[in-house]
């Protein structure tokens, strides 16, 4: 299924704020929240606005690294859910392009969102991760955008 990043806004849990991440699916009305670290969820931001700070941060620094080897990211796909200690972590898998060959590398879905925002790499999610984890998106639009939080 195709999908794209909604928005990244901060979500008030009982263990404090946590950013969480927003993926929209085509032609669905639910969203898939995936709750991912303050530092990746300002780099994703950074990478939709394609604001350039100066220095490479660590994902600049990752996609200059692979472009300079002549990769390039082809795609990236949410593939999966393990749950792990009572909770489920999800799984992405980053598709590159290499002179060599086409691989896929395992990946955290926060930094393969990291890097599709910097490329505009297609993002898709299986069926199955979508059915699981689906939610009204009317739940997270009332969310603070973690970019107004990074401006205050």
């Amino acid at each position: 299924m195709k999908a794209s990043i909604d928005a990244v806004r901060v979500a008030g849990t009982p263990q404090g704020p946590v950013p969480v991440l927003v993926l929209a699916v085509d032609g669905e009305d639910d969203v898939v929240p995936i709750f991912i670290g303050f530092e990746e969820a300002t780099s994703i931001a950074r990478g939709l606005e394609a604001e350039d700070i100066g220095r490479p941060l660590t994902h600049d620094l990752l996609l200059d690294v692979m472009e300079e080897l002549g990769g390039r990211i082809d795609r990236v796909v949410v593939s999966e859910i393990e749950e792990r200690g009572g909770g489920g972590t999800y799984i992405a898998d980053l598709h590159v392009d290499t002179p060599r060959d086409s691989v896929v590398v395992d990946a955290r879905p926060s930094d393969s969102m990291a890097l599709a925002a910097r490329t505009n790499a297609p993002i898709e999610i299986t069926e199955e991760v979508f059915e699981s984890s689906r939610e009204d998106r009317g739940k997270f639009e009332e969310l603070e955008d973690i970019r107004e939080l990074s401006e205050a």
